[in-house]
């Protein structure tokens, strides 16, 4: 259980309540690009350069996407095709919830107010979003923040368009890298972690761990 009323739940989305298919899709996409015996290998580099693609100045999100697939791709030293890169830019909106979410956002929301941080474009969120069958009470991109998670910029936007502080929110994330780790650093004192198995827990960051998002509402008492 969690001992705390929170002002707002805060979430990130896209790997937490939608459902993340972009390693499958870049997988299926450079088939016949990348050989067989080095994928899982580019997979790793292709999943840091993206972080690496976000810890500087904004740039809109389908930026990212392009130079982090050309940079991973010549450092295996294989082409780079634009539209690739687009393909996966263009199906992130197509994508929609894990099974349980719908279900415990609306249960969440009967009692506490929602609110979304994605590292997104304003384009791109709100049809995700709607996929989600929940109120939200704000839901905020990198767009807006000009900056990505996990730099503090990110989060202090969102702190600052809320009116209130880190002690204020329980944070719900997938992402002890891009999430987690930095609210710590912050001082968001409530934390989960929704452990879909993309990166390894690292409880020493004082959250509650889960493995799906049915598993938050019993911990508030819902």
């Amino acid at each position: 259980m969690i001992d705390f009323e929170p002002k707002f739940i805060t979430f990130d989305m896209h790997g937490t309540l939608i459902r993340w298919q972009l390693a499958a899709m870049t997988r299926q996409r450079l088939a016949d690009v990348v050989p067989a015996d080095q994928m899982d290998d580019f997979m790793k580099s292709f999943q840091w350069q993206r972080l690496d693609e976000v810890l500087g100045p904004w740039k809109p999100f389908h930026a990212v996407m392009h130079d982090s697939l050309r940079k991973t791709l010549a450092r295996f030293g294989l082409p780079y095709r634009e539209a690739d890169g687009q393909a996966i830019v263009d199906a992130l909106p197509t994508w929609g919830p894990y099974p349980e979410v719908p279900e415990a956002l609306r249960a969440l929301a009967s009692r506490y107010p929602l609110v979304i941080l994605s590292n997104a474009d304003d384009s791109q969120v709100m049809s995700n979003v709607e996929k989600l069958g929940a109120p939200f009470h704000a839901v905020f991109t990198a767009e807006q923040a000009q900056a990505y998670k996990p730099r503090y910029q990110a989060f202090e936007y969102m702190f600052n368009q809320l009116g209130c502080g880190p002690k204020d929110v329980l944070h719900v994330s997938a992402s002890p890298r891009y999430d987690l780790m930095v609210c710590n650093d912050l001082g968001v004192t409530h934390k989960v972690h929704v452990n879909r198995g993309f990166e390894p827990s690292t409880p020493g960051y004082d959250y509650h761990e889960v493995t799906a998002l049915s598993q938050v509402p019993p911990l508030l008492g819902i």
